[in-house]
């Protein structure tokens, strides 16, 4: 697998998340009730994702970070992950924080999300849930999707930052979830605009959810190909 240098946008990313990643793991206070319930939200959305998705076998993780999600993707034992960071560290320091019997299913390589180091159809399914939400121009939404759409022989999951009535609300409620870091500037989109340029990348939208039910402000999105 080649290595792509990240983007602009993937270094910026990259900085806040490592600082926010440093600062959740300095923190050594027990997680309070609302960080718990948001960690469980984040992931019941990721299984009833990867459900709709037919519960693929391979999965390319864009965007990895520190792994918050491979426990999930690795609940079926049959399941193949192949994870991507822009950060080499970040992989690195991913690995002290899965046990062995998971690791062993996940092979990491270092890549830009916007030009993966993957042929044509290499995975089932491509799992984008942390970079894409901070990507604030539909230029750049585009150029991610359609390398998705390049990589994927199937589908995509990927998490979205709507512009909503309800915003407010997600805002106050859910200062805990994963899928949103902490003081990292968020691309606030139309549901409109984002369906728009999924289907301009030529993605069906077979399925959203919402972190808070009847609050579209944070969305998990289930994309297949066309045709």
């Amino acid at each position: 697998m080649s290595v792509h240098p990240p983007s602009p946008i993937e270094l910026e990313f990259v900085r806040r998340y490592d600082q926010a990643h440093a600062r959740v793991c300095g923190d050594e206070r027990p997680l309070g009730l609302a960080r718990r319930l948001a960690l469980w939200r984040d992931e019941t959305l990721v299984r009833r994702a990867l459900k709709v998705a037919g519960e693929p076998g391979l999965i390319l993780d864009v965007a990895c970070g520190a792994g918050r999600f491979w426990p999930v993707l690795g609940e079926h034992g049959n399941r193949v992950i192949l994870a991507a960071d822009p950060s080499q560290d970040m992989l690195n320091h991913a690995q002290i924080h899965h046990p062995a019997s998971l690791l062993k299913r996940v092979r990491t390589f270092q890549s830009s999300s916007f030009s993966i180091g993957l042929s044509a159809n290499a995975v089932d399914c491509i799992v984008c849930l942390q970079l894409f939400p901070h990507v604030t121009s539909s230029e750049a939404r585009q150029a991610l999707l359609r390398e998705f759409h390049r990589v994927s022989r199937d589908s995509v999951i990927l998490a979205v930052r709507l512009d909503s009535r309800g915003k407010a609300l997600y805002d106050r409620l859910e200062g805990g979830s994963s899928l949103q870091l902490q003081r990292v500037p968020t691309g606030v989109v139309s549901r409109a605009r984002v369906e728009a340029e999924f289907k301009d990348a030529g993605f069906d939208v077979l399925s959203h959810q919402d972190f808070i039910p009847g609050c579209a402000a944070w969305r998990v999105y289930v994309l297949s190909k066309q045709g």
